[in-house]
C-alpha cells in the first residue's frame, strides 16, 4: 500500500511538472549580467569569416524572465551575426532564461573593408548587441579589426571545376594535379603594402623570379603554399627589425589571425622548391605553422648553392621544418624548432653547410619518433632504394631537444656519406647503448666530431614559445670557432659575435627573473 501511494505521488509530480508553461516568464527588468561587457573578435581579413566567439548572459534573480528582443544595433546592416540559445539572426525575439540560469550568445563577423572605409589598410569595426529596449535596455559591445589584403586563388570555371597545377605523372602514368594557379607578371613581386592571402598553390613559372620584399606578410589557407618550378627562383629577402613587431622581416603563416591559432602546426602546406628550381635566397624570414616549412627537391647542378638561407626561423611544422632531398644548401643563423617529425631532414644525400645554426625539437603535441636532425644518403620508395652522395658540415651549431637522441644517421654503403661537426653542442644520450659500437657515432673521432659537447644544456629561453636565445649559463657560451664566427660576424638579432662567439644562432643574454 505504501508503495502504491509513493508511485502515485511521483506520478502526480511528473504530471504537474509537465503541465508547466515554459512561457510563464516575467519580462526582462534590466538586471541581466554578462560574462563580458565587450567582446573582442580579434583580427579578420576583409570578406573572410571569423571564428565563432561567445559570451554568457546570466539571470541571477529568483524569477524566470523573458527578453522580448535581442538585436544588433545596426540591425540587418550589421556585418556581425548572432546565434542566441540556438536561434540565429540579427534580431531575435522572446528569449527565456530560467531563474539563476544562463544562456550563450555566439557571434561571428564577415566584413568588407571597402564598404566600411575607403583606402584604409585596416579598420576598427564595432557594433553592439542590445538586450531589451528603452529603460530596461542593456548592451554588450562588439569590436573587431578588419584588415585589407590581396587575395590570390585558382580560377573557378563555369562547370564548377577550379584551376590546377600539374606535378607530372605518377607510377601508373596518371597526371598528378593539385589545386593551384600560375602567378602572372603582375604578381611576381610581393610588397609590404598589404598582406597576401593565398588559396591553393601559387606557382612561380619557369624562368621567372618571385621577389618578396622586406616587411611582407604572406598568409596561406588550408592545404595551400608556394611551388617554384624548373628554372624559377624565390627570393625572400627581409632585413633586420628594430622592434618585436618584426616590421622588416618577411613572415609566412596561416590565414587564421586569432591568437589561439598563433602556434598551431599544419595550418598550410609548404614552400616547395621543386627539382630544377634555382637561385633561392631567404634572409630575415619567419616560416611558421606549416606542414613542411621548406621542401627542397634536388639541386640544379651548379657550383653555387641552390638555396642560400640565413637569419631565418622555422617553427611549428606538423612534419618537417626543412626537408631537403639531394639539396645544395648554404645556411647561417638558421633556427628550427617544434616539428612533428624532424626539424631538419637531409634526405637522399646532397651538399650542405650550416654555420651558427640552432636545430631544436621540443615537440609536445604528440609522440615523436624522429630526431631533431636526421641525415640520410638514401630513400626507399616501395621496393626501390635510391641513393646519392652526401657531404654535410655543421660548424658552431646546436642540435638539441626533449628526446634522448636528437641526431641520427641513415647510411647506405652504395653512396658517399661524409659529415663533419665542429664546435657544436649535441644531444645524444644513448641510455640503451644502441650505438656504442657504431662508428658513425664515434664522438672521439676528430675527423668527424671536432670539439663537440655532448648532453650539456643549451639553456634556451622558452622552447614552447620558440624563444631559442640562450642564457649566460648555456654550455654553448664561448664555444664557437673563431674562423666560423668571422664568416658570420653578427647573430640573428644583429649582435656582434666576433669577440667571444657562442655556438648557435644567438649570442647569449642574461635572462630576467
Amino acid at each position: 500500500m505504501k508503495q502504491f501511494f509513493l508511485l502515485f505521488s511521483i506520478l502526480i509530480l511528473i504530471v504537474l511538472s509537465s503541465c508547466r508553461d515554459d512561457f510563464e516568464s516575467e519580462p526582462s527588468f534590466g538586471e541581466l549580467e554578462f560574462s563580458q561587457d565587450t567582446l573582442y573578435l580579434d583580427t579578420v581579413f576583409t570578406n573572410i569569416g571569423s571564428s565563432t566567439y561567445s559570451f554568457k548572459v546570466y539571470n541571477r534573480s529568483s524569477r524566470d524572465i523573458m527578453i522580448p528582443k535581442i538585436q544588433l544595433n545596426e540591425g540587418e546592416n550589421s556585418n556581425f551575426r548572432l546565434n542566441v540559445d540556438g536561434v540565429a539572426g540579427k534580431t531575435i525575439n522572446n528569449i527565456n532564461i530560467l531563474s539563476r540560469d544562463s544562456i550563450f550568445v555566439f557571434v561571428e563577423v564577415t566584413a568588407d573593408i571597402q564598404e566600411l572605409s575607403q583606402n584604409q589598410l585596416s579598420f576598427l569595426y564595432t557594433d553592439q548587441i542590445n538586450f531589451d529596449s528603452e529603460a530596461n535596455q542593456q548592451q554588450v559591445q562588439l569590436v573587431t579589426l578588419v584588415k585589407d589584403a590581396k587575395f590570390l586563388f585558382p580560377e573557378r570555371f563555369p562547370d564548377g571545376s577550379t584551376e590546377t597545377l600539374s606535378l607530372g605523372l605518377d607510377a601508373e602514368g596518371e597526371e598528378i594535379q593539385i589545386d593551384g594557379f600560375v602567378l602572372d607578371q603582375g604578381h611576381l613581386t610581393f610588397t609590404n603594402e598589404k598582406p597576401y592571402v593565398i588559396y591553393g598553390f601559387a606557382g612561380v613559372p619557369s624562368g621567372e623570379i618571385l621577389t618578396i620584399e622586406p616587411g611582407a606578410r604572406v598568409h596561406f589557407h588550408e592545404n595551400s603554399g608556394i611551388i617554384v618550378s624548373n628554372a624559377a627562383s624565390l627570393k625572400a629577402k627581409g632585413s633586420l627589425s628594430s622592434t618585436d613587431l618584426l616590421e622588416n622581416e618577411i613572415i609566412f603563416e596561416g590565414d587564421r589571425l586569432e591568437p589561439e591559432f598563433s602556434n598551431v602546426p599544419g595550418q598550410w602546406a609548404a614552400i616547395w622548391l621543386t627539382e630544377g628550381s634555382t637561385g633561392h635566397e631567404f634572409d630575415y624570414v619567419t616560416i611558421k605553422n606549416s606542414t613542411v616549412g621548406i621542401l627542397m627537391d634536388s639541386n640544379d647542378g651548379s657550383s653555387e648553392p641552390t638555396l642560400k638561407i640565413k637569419n631565418t626561423q622555422i617553427y611549428n611544422s606538423a612534419n618537417v621544418g626543412l626537408l631537403a632531398r639531394t639539396g645544395f644548401i648554404d645556411a647561417e643563423n638558421l633556427v628550427i624548432n617544434n616539428s612533428g617529425q624532424s626539424s631538419l631532414n637531409l634526405s637522399l644525400g646532397g651538399r650542405y653547410n650550416f654555420r651558427h645554426s640552432t636545430f631544436a625539437n621540443y615537440w609536445r603535441n604528440s609522440f615523436r619518433q624522429f630526431p631533431a636532425v636526421l641525415i640520410e644518403n638514401n630513400l626507399e620508395a616501395g621496393e626501390t632504394l635510391f641513393v646519392s652522395d652526401l657531404d654535410v658540415n655543421f660548424s658552431n651549431c646546436i642540435i638539441y631537444g626533449n628526446e634522448s637522441i636528437e641526431l641520427l644517421f641513415n647510411k647506405s654503403d652504395e653512396a658517399e656519406f661524409n659529415y663533419k661537426f665542429q664546435n657544436t653542442l649535441l644531444r645524444f644520450n644513448d641510455i640503451n647503448n644502441q650505438y656504442t659500437d657504431n662508428e658513425l657515432y664515434d664522438f672521439e673521432n676528430s675527423d668527424l666530431f671536432e670539439n663537440v659537447i655532448i648532453n650539456e644544456a643549451p639553456q634556451f629561453q622558452n622552447t614552447e614559445e620558440n624563444k631559442m636565445i640562450i642564457g649566460e649559463e648555456s654550455a654553448a657560451n664561448s664555444f664557437g670557432n673563431q674562423n666560423t664566427a668571422n664568416m658570420v660576424p653578427f647573430d640573428i638579432l644583429g649582435k656582434n659575435r666576433i669577440e667571444n662567439p657562442d655556438s648557435g644562432a644567438y649570442q647569449s643574454i642574461q635572462f630576467e627573473d
